[in-house]
């Protein structure tokens, strides 16, 4: 080993003698590991024989001859009598850095994309309090595996919640507690085609990740075309399925709610095929102009799997929402989610369970209520301002708008295309056509522009950059 390959271990090894004496060893065994791991010892090289080495880092021998054997065992080191200490050649490449695959869009001046509630909303505060109060009373034994279908404090205080807001028939024995909507529609999808369901049925236009979803399931989506009431009856019941997702409340992403009758419709469908209507109420709690629209389920529980989270009202990343399910598939779909997960963390729902009975969810949906509604008025305001002749259609609901802009701004791909390169991401309604039908036939240019997560004063300057865009081409 040169003089320099000697100063390197070294110092490698410098931090693990400064360790207390009893984790020294330990300590010593690590830095090697990483040194080699890293590519900062490289294979082939001769390390000090253990008397030198003790000597330099100030040691006992016994210490590095330990540390050599142990390396040497796993395949990090090999060594021969009279041969001395070699880096191995197992460790082919050094550690790569752990890559966020989280999306961060770069070089965007506005995102109107939908879906993404104001992250700086999250009421921090309450939220640590809900989980140092839980955490301090949590029995020992809720520590455990809990029940698959949540924590029974939560499930009952879920039941009050969603029969007081959403007019949710919630029997709590029914109620699952799951990762978000995402893995309620794929457990129903797994309980589906375990018995024997091979297809069902999507809005088009609707969200991608229903398909996608129940595709992991092994189920194939059959897009359903929609009115301005909603699902259109006669293509579904031709379309032959028996299981069918809605958005009933704030279909995604026209806005419309679905039609008295259309509802009553469904559910006739519902009944004489014996089918299943999963209802997402992905936002339905945010209605700006009138109370909002009641849950489908609540008129026909044996008919309807309902599901919603917490995801558009607090944040996506706590992962955590709810499932209300007909009694005929209630037993299939707990042990469904018993198999994958064992259930939801504990902690996560406790805190959840006593933020909603002392009320902080409810103040957390009025504050986002307000929020929201005045970022609503402030984007109408805006396209009315900048895009004379454009019309903001759907229901004054939810986190995002369809807004027709006139032909003259179009083509549709042109018009993205200038929007993108003046750093404003935006979404045609086109895009979430099943097989991405062309541009609407009349040369309108109608996009979803998500609004919740932007300030009042981002969305301004978004649709005034937009609108410059689409005049003047990129500036």
């Amino acid at each position: 080993m040169t003089s320099s390959e000697r100063s390197a271990a070294w110092e490698v090894l410098v931090p693990a003698v400064a360790a207390p004496a009893r984790s020294r060893g330990r300590a010593l065994q690590e830095a090697l590991r990483q040194a080699v791991r890293s590519g900062r010892l490289v294979a082939g090289t001769r390390l000090p024989s253990s008397r030198d080495l003790a000597g330099d880092l100030g040691v006992s021998r016994g210490l590095v001859t330990e540390a050599y054997e142990q390396l040497t065992a796993e395949g990090y080191l090999r060594s021969g009598r009279g041969a001395g200490t070699w880096v191995g050649e197992a460790v082919r490449a050094a550690r790569t850095p752990a890559r966020d695959l989280a999306p961060h869009p770069r070089g965007v001046h506005a995102g109107f994309v939908p879906g993404t509630p104001d992250l700086s909303l999250f009421p921090r505060p309450a939220w640590a309090a809900a989980q140092r109060a839980v955490l301090a009373g949590l029995a020992h034994e809720d520590l455990g595996y809990p029940d698959p279908r949540g924590l029974p404090r939560l499930r009952t205080a879920l039941a009050g919640l969603l029969a007081r807001r959403r007019g949710v028939v919630a029997d709590p024995e029914r109620i699952v507690v799951v990762s978000g909507v995402a893995q309620a529609t794929t457990l129903l999808g797994f309980v589906l085609h375990a018995r024997g369901t091979r297809t069902v049925g999507v809005e088009d236009p609707g969200s991608p990740q229903h398909s996608e979803l129940y595709a992991a399931a092994g189920v194939s989506a059959v897009p359903l075309p929609l009115d301005g009431e909603g699902l259109e009856p006669g293509a579904l019941r031709a379309s032959g399925v028996r299981c069918v997702v809605t958005t009933p409340a704030h279909q995604f992403p026209t806005g419309i709610a679905y039609s008295a009758r259309r509802r009553a419709e469904l559910l006739a469908w519902a009944r004489s095929v014996d089918g299943l209507i999963l209802e997402d109420d992905y936002d339905g709690d945010f209605r700006y102009d009138r109370a909002p629209v009641g849950a489908l389920q609540g008129l026909d529980p044996e008919h309807v799997a309902y599901t919603g989270s917490v995801s558009k009202s607090l944040a996506p990343g706590l992962r955590l929402g709810w499932l209300l399910v007909p009694a005929r598939l209630a037993a299939e779909v707990v042990e469904r989610k018993r198999t994958l997960d064992l259930g939801h963390p504990s902690l996560d729902q406790a805190a959840f369970a006593h933020f909603v009975e002392r009320g902080d969810y409810d103040r957390q949906l009025r504050a986002c209520q307000r929020a929201y509604r005045e970022r609503r008025d402030t984007l109408v305001a805006a396209l009315a301002e900048h895009f004379p002749g454009s019309r903001v259609s759907g229901n004054a609901a939810g986190l995002h708008a369809i807004a027709a802009l006139p032909g003259r701004h179009g083509p549709e791909e042109r018009f993205l295309a200038r929007a993108a390169e003046s750093g404003v991401e935006v979404r045609a309604l086109t895009q979430y056509r099943h097989g991405m039908a062309g541009a609407a036939a009349d040369g309108e240019v109608r996009l979803v522009l998500g609004y919740a997560h932007l300030t009042p004063a981002r969305i301004r300057a978004g649709v005034e950059l937009m609108a410059k865009a689409a005049d003047d081409g990129v500036p």
